[in-house]
């Protein structure tokens, strides 16, 4: 069996374990065990890529494999990975095993919230692997409706209001991803669904472009939060429960960004050029309007979504700038964004576990009372603003010095605009952690509580390693990310020439 099948195969028995499962402790060594194997499969995945090609492969994608599922529409089982699908698949492995932990506790209904929470891997999983734009379509639909549950359940707050607008918003933007790939599929003229294949034809017409490179483009970014298509993600995020929050901010999101790059942007280069500065004025609004939305909010979990907002904003800012530079931090900034958030939203629920509020204005003094959280929070928060050493600085640092490459006034002018984003987003950091962490207790019943227990010890200080990890370390993965990039953006430069 392709080892990349197996990123289907063991979310599939996790499934099976669990509806098996006769106990608490059952299911939880039913997802331990998987996401353990997740997790190690995509590390082995990443050591043996980077080996391939340092021994001379050259191949756009490496594992590929294809079985014909649907032969009147030529829709196959069609996998393979670059640089790009390597990295989205260790974030995803990383999140899932943290995200495990993260949940060790929640209750009611154990097993089946886990079932969902698997259900939701799989379709990350899958997506990340799939080269077949139906199959892709398919999984990427597997990954969203378990949302509604998720939420609608075990949420929080106005948890059905967030989940059917969240649910509605992104199975809306998935009619319009519906027919641009069955634009570009028709279109393209192609016998196959295969991304590699239709590529290779480049022959989707000028005016067809036109037309399904927004919808495709619009399908996707909708999941990657774009303005003003974004007001879904902040409610989603702040019913949410913990492990789902990490899930969703830290992979699902990133799906957006993904196949903005991976489809609409490499499938249709013309109508990218023609178009795109269109979709750049809206990214750019979504990073400095997310940094200022996040600035007035009292709410932990709303000021970490509306900071989402921005950061995600900042992937597509940076794909649209279509520079070789700009689009390696895009995908740095995917991971980064994905690893630090996934932090801040294990922190915050870790946090309202003990103190029942998220409001800023109720908290003070905890670094007093549960140091160990505190210091993660800290952590977490110098990320977000860009300290150097950590994964929030070479991501941010690597998409604007990229985006400053295009020589004309537009993209420049936009670039300084979102450069403000860094100091709104020190902002908000410097000020919430001022606020909840220091200063004399106000609430005398919060002296009581206790810091973080081992589970979530060992999950905060697992996605603390990455984020360290990949900021002091970064040049292994960009150089991973390199000939993928410049496979996507060669149509555009040879437009350019």
């Amino acid at each position: 069996m392709n080892i990349l099948s197996f990123f289907v195969l063991i979310p599939l028995l996790m499934l099976l374990g669990l509806w098996l499962s006769r106990s608490l402790n059952q299911v939880r060594g039913v997802m331990v065990v998987g996401s353990s194997a997740l997790l190690l499969l995509s590390i082995y995945l990443t050591i043996d890529y980077l080996g391939l090609r340092s021994a001379g492969a050259t191949e756009e994608m490496l594992y590929t494999d294809s079985y014909m599922w649907y032969a009147p529409l030529h829709i196959c089982y069609s996998i393979g990975v670059d640089g790009i699908s390597v990295a989205m698949l260790l974030l995803s492995g990383i999140i899932v095993f943290t995200g495990t932990f993260a949940s060790w506790k929640l209750k009611p209904l154990t097993k089946e919230y886990f079932l969902w929470f698997t259900l939701l891997s799989l379709g990350v999983f899958g997506f990340f692997i799939s080269t077949d734009l139906f199959t892709m379509f398919m999984f990427y639909e597997v990954a969203l409706i378990p949302m509604y549950l998720l939420i609608g359940v075990w949420g929080s707050g106005r948890k059905e209001y967030s989940a059917m607008k969240l649910t509605l918003m992104l199975m809306g933007a998935s009619a319009f991803l519906l027919c641009g790939i069955l634009g570009i599929y028709y279109g393209s003229g192609a016998q196959t669904m295969n991304v590699l294949e239709i590529a290779a034809l480049h022959n989707i017409p000028l005016d067809l472009q036109r037309i399904f490179f927004p919808l495709t483009f619009l399908g996707f970014g909708v999941l990657g939060a774009l303005f003003p298509f974004h007001t879904w993600s902040p409610d989603g995020h702040a019913s949410a429960p913990t492990a789902v929050s990490m899930l969703h901010a830290g992979v699902l999101m990133k799906l957006g960004g993904y196949g903005c790059f991976r489809v609409a942007m490499y499938l249709m280069p013309e109508a990218t050029q023609e178009l795109g500065w269109i979709f750049l004025v809206l990214t750019t609004i979504s990073v400095v309007y997310g940094a200022f939305s996040a600035v007035v909010q009292t709410d932990l979990k709303y000021i970490n979504a509306y900071s989402s907002v921005s950061h995600c904003g900042l992937v597509l800012f940076a794909l649209l700038m279509m520079t070789r530079t700009s689009c390696t931090g895009a995908i740095l900034q995917m991971l980064s964004h994905g690893l630090m958030t996934a932090l801040f939203f294990a922190l915050i629920g870790m946090i309202y576990g003990r103190t029942h509020t998220r409001d800023i204005r109720e908290m003070s003094g905890l670094m007093k009372i549960m140091p160990f959280l505190s210091v993660g929070y800290v952590i977490a928060g110098l990320a977000n603003l860009g300290l150097p050493g950590l994964s929030g600085f070479i991501a941010e640092m690597t998409i604007f010095v990229g985006s400053f490459e295009n020589a004309d006034t537009f993209h420049r002018v936009c670039t300084i605009i979102a450069c403000t984003s860094i100091v709104i987003t020190a902002v908000y950091i410097l000020r919430v952690v001022g606020k909840i962490l220091f200063h004399t207790v106000k609430n005398p019943h919060h002296l009581e509580l206790t810091d973080a227990t081992w589970d979530e010890r060992f999950a905060v200080i697992c996605l603390i390693i990455a984020v360290a990890g990949l900021g002091m370390a970064p040049f292994w993965v960009s150089d991973m990310l390199h000939d993928s990039v410049n496979t996507i953006l060669s149509a555009h430069l040879s437009i350019l020439k």
